[in-house]
């Protein structure tokens, strides 16, 4: 099945001898598809201010070889520069044009990684992909290298079983800086839109139900933050002198941070109406047992569990800056920050809510103090219905290569570029696909991929890829 094609030798996609052939190749060529990730995550890709930026360059030119040794002719590193002199993640674009009226592909994936965090923490080193009891552990073996590798062989896997002029448009689309909210994506899509132009956009970074049960993801949720400042003086004073009839900016704080929520545990920021409603339970065992709850733990908000982790807001307070206990001395603090992180469901408008966000905390009573909201980054949610022919050949492909049958679900976390994408390329179908698994522990110390996940996630794509190419063969 690895000759040119041509009316005579022309498989069928969707017969079980090619489902079978494309199971075979994964088999055969698996070992080295995880010694690829295993070499990605060798590279310590953060985009974060702060980090030395070597590493990521190195990440992005061994990507850039990945797609250049499947012959790709045109394979660019580009950075982006803004007004300021700042500079993007670099990514890479890989693009082999189709041929007559055959369609285009993007295939888009995230070679940055996020910090690791407390590294006592890790039981492996993150910098070493290490396999244990079938999973490879390590920062970025899910998120987003192993997307890497998936799109890498399923074009590999499409030239041998098709043949190199299979026809399909296939571009390959590795941003550089996605866990830092992809801040140059809208300035990507401006400048190489002809580039990154496609009927079908293929994204992995998403995630599966479970090991066993593949999913389309339909939705995301939005994302916007920002910090809530309070100042009570203009300097510490002492605490015996001057303390009671002030309060504190961590208490003042505190109380604001504790208006905005319900007593139910819901989001009390008013404006923000679920609009869309989950089909699956979310099983609430699972779930703390997934996020390590402490016994006793009550789950906080209303409705069905799914909904609340997907079309409903959450808000969290994920960082403070006041003084710290080992240099606090008997003072009032006079000023303290902290940094809020809001996830929005579909149909939430981002600067509504930042606006709705600081209107309820500026009418929070503070005793008088200064208080101050300094808007963040902002993402708008995604929703798709599953209804194109690409979704549905998608799904197929799932159940083909896991062997059950995929399930759309919503996804709580937020990938802001992707109403980037919607905006730039209305007509095209857009697929978030998943090599996470609920056990995953992405953005956390312990990170792993299940590798029959990764397997199956490559059987897919292939799946799919060769039916764009050869359904569209007279």
């Amino acid at each position: 099945m690895n000759a040119s094609l041509s009316a005579a030798n022309t498989p069928n996609p969707h017969s079980q001898e090619f489902i079978s052939a494309v199971k075979n190749w994964v088999d055969q060529h698996f070992s080295g598809i995880v010694t690829d990730l295993c070499q990605l995550v060798t590279y310590r890709s953060l985009a974060f201010d702060g980090y030395d930026r070597a590493p990521l360059e190195s990440s992005a030119a061994a990507v850039a070889e990945l797609f250049e040794n499947l012959g790709f002719k045109q394979v660019h590193q580009l950075t982006e520069t803004n007004s300021d002199g700042e500079q993007s993640g670099p990514a890479i674009i890989a693009r082999s044009p189709a041929q007559g009226d055959k369609p285009t592909v993007l295939l888009y994936a995230h070679h940055d990684v996020q910090p690791v965090g407390d590294c006592e923490a890790w039981e492996t080193d993150p910098w070493v992909a290490t396999e244990k009891s079938g999973r490879l552990y390590g920062r970025g073996t899910a998120d987003d290298k192993a997307g890497i590798v998936v799109h890498h062989a399923a074009i590999r896997a499409l030239q041998e079983l098709l043949g190199d002029d299979h026809g399909l448009g296939v571009t390959v689309f590795i941003e550089g800086e996605e866990e830092v909210g992809s801040p140059f994506f809208a300035q990507f899509l401006q400048e190489h839109q002809q580039l990154l132009a496609a009927d079908t956009i293929i994204v992995a970074d998403s995630a599966n139900w479970s090991v066993e049960i593949p999913a389309l993801t339909t939705s995301l949720r939005g994302l916007l933050d920002g910090v809530i400042e309070v100042t009570v003086t203009e300097h510490p004073v002492h605490s015996g002198l001057f303390g009671g009839p002030v309060l504190d900016a961590n208490t003042i704080l505190a109380r604001i941070i504790a208006n905005l929520h319900t007593a139910d545990g819901d989001v009390a920021i008013p404006g923000l109406d679920q609009t869309r409603w989950a089909e699956v339970a979310y099983d609430e065992e699972e779930y703390r047992q997934q996020i390590g709850a402490v016994q006793g733990l009550e789950l906080a908000g209303t409705g069905g569990l799914a909904d609340r982790l997907w079309n409903k807001p959450a808000l969290n307070i994920i960082g403070v800056d006041t003084t710290s206990i080992a240099e606090s001395s008997n003072s009032i603090v006079h000023t303290a920050r902290a940094k809020f992180s809001m996830r929005l469901g579909p149909g939430m408008d981002p600067q509504h809510a930042m606006d709705t966000l600081t209107a309820h905390v500026q009418n929070t009573p503070a005793f008088g103090a200064t208080v101050a909201v300094h808007p963040g980054e902002q993402g708008k949610p995604f929703v798709v219905e599953a209804t194109s022919q690409a979704s549905a050949m998608m799904k197929q492909a799932l159940s083909e290569a896991w062997g059950t049958d995929a399930i759309e679900t919503g996804m709580g976390g937020s990938i802001p570029f992707v109403a980037d994408l919607v905006e730039a390329f209305p007509n095209a179908s857009i697929l978030l696909t998943g090599i996470e698994d609920p056990d995953t522990k992405a953005h956390s110390p312990n990170e792993s991929l299940d590798l029959s996940v990764l397997r199956h996630a490559i059987e897919a794509e292939i799946l799919l890829l060769a039916r764009m190419a050869l359904d569209h063969v007279e």
